[in-house]
């Protein structure tokens, strides 16, 4: 069983930047893919950026150039950057991870509110 805890989350004023923590209770190293998701009030849930097998990176179209994520494996702990904030970024922000190819994990959600 893996265990996501998400932090980080907040309110900030549009073009500011926060920071998302989501540490893991297993080797991250070992996971097929780890990242975030958000979901905005009446939308689905959409991919923000992971990080899969092999360190390649994936983001949203929406978020490149603005969102950078990271891992610190000797944590156990995924990173999402967020710069240049705008109010459309405010959603729910889940740290998701794939474990074997067909487990999935995900976190608790921490709150982004970017006001304009």
């Amino acid at each position: 069983q893996v265990q996501l805890v998400e932090s980080g989350g907040g309110l900030v004023q549009a073009g500011g930047s926060l920071r998302l923590s989501c540490v893991a209770s297993g080797n991250i190293f070992s996971f097929n893919g780890i990242g975030w998701y958000r979901q905005a009030p009446g939308k689905q849930r959409e991919l923000v950026a992971n990080i899969i097998a092999g360190g390649r990176t994936n983001y949203a179209d929406s978020v490149k150039g603005r969102f950078t994520i990271s891992r610190d494996n000797a944590k156990n702990t995924v990173y999402l950057q967020m710069n240049s904030l705008k109010p459309e970024d405010t959603a729910v922000y889940y740290c998701h991870a794939l474990k074997e190819f067909t487990s999935n994990y995900w976190g608790q959600g921490t709150q982004v509110t970017v006001s304009s």
